[in-house]
Parts: structure tokens; sequence; C-alpha cells
């Protein structure tokens, strides 16, 4: 029994899961790493805390990032060979056009959620979704602007009640 409870405390304290994924991060300067990254912890002002395939671990000031491609491996070009859409996006959301500090674009669909774009950064799909990059997140420092060029699908709205209220029943239940 003393066995059982020393199994079941030691599986207890383990450490979770990691959740780190696969990204390669662009500084300002076009340098990029590779490495891997806890995306829960992009939202935040404090550093970029990276992960390089060696093991060692380095903190990056938003201030020095680019963009942060999430890619499905190291081995494919995380580069994007189209940076707008041919035509409007089918995924739901906010489709939106990023100006970087040095003047280049790039297209992408955000979450239609005003309260996430308010964090320090944007995290986007990018048009070309059968690339090696899954989504990209751009530090607000990186931007000189964000533009909504539409909104892709519509939101599901509930009708007021007095509207419910005031219709007539077909069938008597």
């Amino acid at each position: 029994m003393a066995i059982l409870n020393h199994i079941g405390a030691t599986l207890k304290t383990r450490s979770p899961a990691s959740t780190h994924k696969k990204v390669i991060v662009v500084l300002v300067d076009k340098r990029s790493l590779r490495g891997y990254l806890n995306p829960a912890r992009l939202g935040q002002p404090e550093p970029l805390d990276l992960l390089t395939p060696e093991g060692e671990h380095q903190a990056l000031p938003l201030e020095r990032v680019r963009c942060v491609y999430f890619v499905r491996d190291f081995a494919t070009n995380f580069a994007l060979e189209r940076k707008t859409f041919l035509s409007r996006p089918k995924l739901d959301g906010l489709w939106v056009r990023l100006r970087f500090s040095d003047g280049e674009t790039l297209e992408g669909v955000v979450p239609n959620d005003l309260l996430a774009l308010l964090d320090h950064g944007v995290q986007i799909t990018p048009p070309d979704i059968h690339a090696g990059t899954d989504r990209i997140f751009v530090p607000r420092a990186a931007l000189s602007e964000l533009t909504v060029l539409g909104v892709v699908g519509i939101a599901r709205r509930k009708p007021p009640a007095a509207a419910t209220a005031a219709q007539p029943r077909l069938f008597n239940e």
C-alpha cells in the first residue's frame, strides 16, 4: 500500500507535457533563429523564451523580434511565397493587412475578437495555408500599421427576446 501511495504522489508531482511548438523567429535585422516556444506566453510583455535545438534558453526582447513563424518542421522553407490572398479568404475572422516598420506588407486572417488584438502583438493565419507555416505572431513593435480589409464569415446573433415573444406560435404545445 505504501508503494502505491508513493507511486501516486510521484505521478501527481510530474510536470505537465511540453507545450513548446517549432518556430522560426525572424529578428528585426532579418536574421532567423530556430527553436521551440510556448505559444501561451506570446501575449505577455516579457521577452520571448526560445529553447534552441541544442537545449539552451535564449531570451529575446519583443523589440528585436519581427515575426515568429510556427512551422511544421525546420527543413521546409518558412518564408511565404504568397503574402496576399488571391481572392477573398474562406477562413472566418478579420482579413487584415500588416505593414511592417520597413514598409513590407503581409495579409492574414485573425480571429474576430478585438480584445485579442489589444495584446502585445497579433497572431495571423497566412494566405498560403499549404506552406510550411501554420500561423505567424507579429509583435506590436514590428508594425507601423494594421488595416482591416474585410470581415469574413458572419457573426451568429440571437434574435432579441422581444422579437421572439411577439412571434405567433404555429402549433400549440
